[in-house]
């Protein structure tokens, strides 16, 4: 714990949210980490501290990513085909769409996502949201006031850049520009809302797909049955998820790894039984011709061939419950040849039967494994929802955390990875949604439209961020940030062009679910934003809660509290409302922020920062988490370590730094303090093996740390403002649409104080109107 100083900067002072099981393997995350990789016996991986993996240990993992990272990748074959207008194909055609498939897997997948973006992670966690988060923590770009980097703070530009005190030109425009930082901000916005419809989307057309082979031996079963066991089966998946990523990657990597294997055995025999020339379509000059004959036409045909590369983005999303090792290793040792050989044993079989391509997965099945292929093909897309679902948690968790979204339950489902998160609430409203996609739009070839639109939007937010990380945090040479840029902002430039040609025919679904959910986050923001403001510009200081405290008519009433504020340089406007109307205050009052830093994760040892103020028996402490830390400390766990603290700090600051008392007094020392106090002399046990005998502090110092002690027993309580905005005659009617909204929002989203565990009868909210 830190004790006194200053704090590390505060980014986005959100209300809690619920945690637990901490990760005792994270010990810091200091940035400097060149000199203590080599000084510390534990291991610096993805940005964040863990005990040293060996490769067998990563080769387990890499195993285990198969039924959480890989599912809805390695599964698109099941509907790529099918999502595709063709008319009349010829064989040139086909080995025009193979090329494109090809290589898009190839650019996109081995050399984007594998070989680049797994490398812009936040300390660990991945995504369109980490790398927002990522720009924002290294310079000063963000929107609300309290994301304000103290330039004291080296937390708030860690990422080892020592170069960033040299800002580019880039980077001195988004901090200068406030509409390019909105730009900014909403593009993440964006993201995130395009990944969460991504989660909608892929357990829908990926069950459906698999579900509906049934009906090929079966003709007599209809759509509606099919769409009712695939609603069944996502039922069950969405309920299986509180168990956690562990208990369900054991179970789903099976899978798999069955459907892994399998399906590229069945490619290589359709390719030496239909066309064993298949591999001449690697030539990219097929993909030249293809565009030539066929113009608008293949085009639009993109719609259908970005199918092939869904579910990269989990790829990157999912980077916070494995690590970037065992992604790498089970992408290149078996997804990707996997995919290549699958869709080359496809179009093999497609040459030869050029009108079976409306069930382009099943008709090339061999009849002799056409059931064991069902059964795997069905248990298969159902674990490929899985990495989308996985992804769609860390990004509510980081947003959350971040105060860009309402808060909602979010819980940690393993004691030793603190990437592996579960929300219930947000796991049943996809259940809800993905269920009403396939009742309502249960055509393959609309839910493919829809899928489409969302998977090339999100490529295409993560090659602008991926391209601003490289410019601005990583200093790549401008010529490779060239090319990088040119040839992936090209690509899927032209793959978003082709799917928005689909926008009546299922293709504005993802932009419903989006709207929505861009609403809500903007609500939620400017509401926050609007508050944050209001405080500052109404905050009390020092000078005056001094003023406060000298009315002969405030009386200091026996007990220690904890007065909760989102204000460290100064104190909320609740706390002149409460003593003015109460006409007390507590005799040892501690002024409490909850500050989420934009890093993944705090050391136990920084957690806590605690200040005296100047006034008797008034402290600050502010207590720090990352956005993807567990909030470990739960009611009297919180009460001791806050005291424990302050007994340290008021010691330390007596001695000039030398720490003489021990923060763990027993109850017996408590009445020595007591019977010594007036000796002038203090004795604390256990502490002569350090100061060479006798310990000794002034009755000053053991008067104040006895009335600690005196003030615990007297009873804690939390106090913290529930202040609503009132909405005047004045009000823009901007403000009178977004301020309302924000109070639903906040009425009933989760609320702050039941996340740190604290008993209902220690806690006191303070209601206060806040004048819009």
């Amino acid at each position: 714990m830190l004790t006194g100083g200053t704090p590390l900067a505060p980014t986005a002072l959100a209300e809690i949210v619920v945690y637990s099981n901490p990760n005792d393997n994270i010990l810091t995350t200091n940035s400097r980490t060149d000199s203590l990789t080599s000084a510390h016996p534990l291991l610096y991986m993805n940005g964040y501290w863990k005990q040293g993996k060996d490769g067998g240990n990563n080769l387990l993992l890499a195993y285990k990513t198969l039924g959480v990272v890989f599912g809805g990748l390695v599964t698109s074959p099941l509907y790529v085909y099918p999502s595709m207008h063709l008319k009349s194909p010829t064989e040139d055609d086909y080995l025009g769409i193979y090329s494109i498939m090809f290589w898009t897997l190839t650019l996109i997948g081995v050399v984007k996502y594998a070989s680049i973006a797994l490398k812009a992670d936040d300390q660990g966690e991945g995504g369109t949201f980490a790398l927002y988060s990522l720009l924002c923590r290294n310079f000063n770009i963000g929107i609300l006031p309290s994301k304000c980097m103290d330039s004291n703070s080296w937390v708030s530009h860690s990422n080892g850049h020592e170069g960033a005190k040299d800002h580019s030109r880039l980077v001195k425009f988004f901090e200068r520009s406030i509409i390019a930082r909105r730009v900014l901000l909403f593009i993440a916005m964006l993201g995130m809302c395009m990944l969460i419809g991504d989660g909608i989307l892929t357990p829908a057309i990926s069950v459906l797909s698999a579900m509906d082979g049934i009906r090929a031996p079966f003709p007599s079963v209809s759509k509606s049955l099919v769409e009712a066991l695939s609603a069944a089966v996502l039922i069950l998946l969405f309920l299986m998820q509180k168990f956690g990523t562990s208990r369900v990657s054991f179970l789903f990597s099976p899978i798999m790894g069955a459907w892994t294997i399998t399906t590229p055995l069945v490619g290589i025999y359709s390719i030496v039984h239909h066309y064993p020339s298949m591999f001449k379509a690697l030539s990219p000059h097929y993909i030249f011709q293809f565009f030539w004959r066929n113009g608008k036409d293949g085009w639009l045909l993109l719609g259908g061939t970005v199918l092939c590369i869904t579910g990269s983005e989990a790829l990157f999303a999912d980077l916070g419950h494995f690590n970037r090792p065992s992604i790498q290793m089970a992408f290149f040792l078996t997804i990707y040849p996997s995919l290549v050989l699958t869709y080359a044993g496809q179009t093999a079989y497609l040459i030869k039967n050029p009108s079976d391509h409306d069930d382009g997965f099943y008709k090339f099945i061999p009849t002799p494994i056409y059931w064991p292929m069902f059964i795997i093909a069905t248990l298969a897309a159902t674990v490929a929802s899985q990495s989308l679902i996985s992804a769609t948690f860390s990004i509510i968790k980081q947003s959350v955390v971040l105060d860009y979204f309402p808060r909602v339950k979010v819980v940690h489902t393993s004691p030793s990875k603190e990437g592996e998160v579960y929300s219930p609430e947000i796991n049943y409203i996809l259940m809800v949604l993905c269920v009403l996609v396939i009742l309502i739009f249960g055509g393959g070839k609309d839910i493919g439209n829809a899928f489409g639109v969302v998977v090339s939007l999100v490529m295409l937010i993560t090659t602008i961020l991926l391209t601003l990380v490289m410019i601005m945090i990583w200093r790549t040479p401008p010529v490779l940030v060239a090319l990088y840029f040119f040839v992936f902002f090209v690509m899927e430039g032209v793959y978003v062009s082709a799917v928005f040609t689909k926008f009546l025919e299922g293709g504005w679904i993802p932009f419903a679910i989006s709207l929505i959910l861009a609403f809500i986050m903007f609500g939620w923001f400017y509401g926050r934003q609007r508050k944050m403001e209001y405080e500052l510009n109404h905050k009390i200081s020092l000078d005056t809660l001094e003023l406060l405290l000298s009315n002969s008519t405030v009386q200091r009433i026996p007990g220690f509290c904890f007065f909760y504020t989102n204000i460290q340089d100064g104190f909320t406007p609740v706390l002149g409302h409460y003593i003015k109307n109460m006409k007390s205050i507590h005799k040892v009052t501690m002024f409490t922020t909850l500050s989420h830093l934009l890093v993944p994760k705090v050391a136990l040892h920084e957690r806590i920062v605690v200040n005296k103020l100047g006034l008797k028996g008034v402290y600050r402490c502010v207590i720090q988490y990352g956005y993807a830390d567990s909030h470990n400390l739960e009611g009297d766990d919180l009460v001791i370590q806050v005291i424990d603290s302050l007994r340290a700090h008021i010691q330390e600051e007596s001695t000039g730094g030398l720490s003489l008392v021990s923060p763990e007094i027993e109850e017996e020392e408590i009445l020595e303090l007591e019977e010594a106090r007036q000796s002038g002399v203090v004795h604390i046990r256990g502490q002569e093996e350090s100061t060479g005998g006798l310990s000794l502090v002034s009755p000053e110092i053991a008067e104040e740390i006895l009335e600690l002690e005196e003030a615990r027993q007297s009873g804690v309580v939390h106090i913290r403002g529930k202040a609503r905005f009132h909405i005047g005659k004045n009000c823009s009617w901007f403000d009178r649409i977004m301020l309302p909204f924000y109070e639903v929002l906040h009425s009933n989203c989760r609320s702050a104080q039941p996340a740190l565990g604290i008993p209902l009868l220690q806690r006191i909210e303070v209601g206060m109107l806040y004048e819009a």
